[in-house]
């Protein structure tokens, strides 16, 4: 979380400037730096983002303007874990909607949401590129398709029983 000053730690603003350092224009770094915050975080504060943008010489609503676009920043909290189900035209003919609402089922949580002790959060997202192993989703940073029931079942335990 935040340090009790409100602001983000050293070696985080050391190491956004040495990547805005490495960038025609700071701003180039945006993205970059936005994704370290992440890392740290699991998601990007307002507060965080005024910072960045601070440190990369930019308005905290350009920057803003970054962080709502790409869709693997995260501008609310998030659970331990992430859940991004493909909602593209081949997800959806091939059976998304109903493990969709399996999902939610078995999680007790709807798109958006996070579960109760924080494990997990089901968000939809745009097209994932696996469309040849439809449907699919992304768990973390680990892609998966060719989903039915079992296997969306076996991955959300295997997720709790990470650390």
């Amino acid at each position: 979380m935040l340090t009790a000053e409100g602001t983000l730690p050293a070696d985080i603003k050391a190491e956004i400037l040495a990547l805005a350092q490495e960038e025609l224009h700071p701003q180039g770094a945006s993205v970059a730096a936005l994704q370290v915050v992440q890392s740290r975080f699991r998601w990007i504060s307002t507060q965080h983002v005024k910072e960045v943008a601070q440190l990369l010489d930019m308005s905290p609503d350009a920057l803003d303007g970054v962080a709502t676009y790409f869709n693997l920043l995260f501008r609310k909290p998030v659970g331990k874990h992430v859940i991004l189900l493909c909602d593209s035209v081949s997800c959806w003919v091939m059976g998304r909607d109903r493990l969709c609402a399996h999902l939610c089922k078995k999680l007790g949580i709807q798109p958006g949401e996070t579960t109760a002790d924080g494990a997990i959060t089901l968000l939809p997202t745009v097209c994932l590129g696996h469309c040849d192993h439809a449907p699919a989703l992304l768990a973390d940073e680990n892609l998966h398709g060719n989903l039915n029931t079992d296997t969306l079942d076996h991955l959300v335990d295997s997720l709790r029983e990470k650390p």
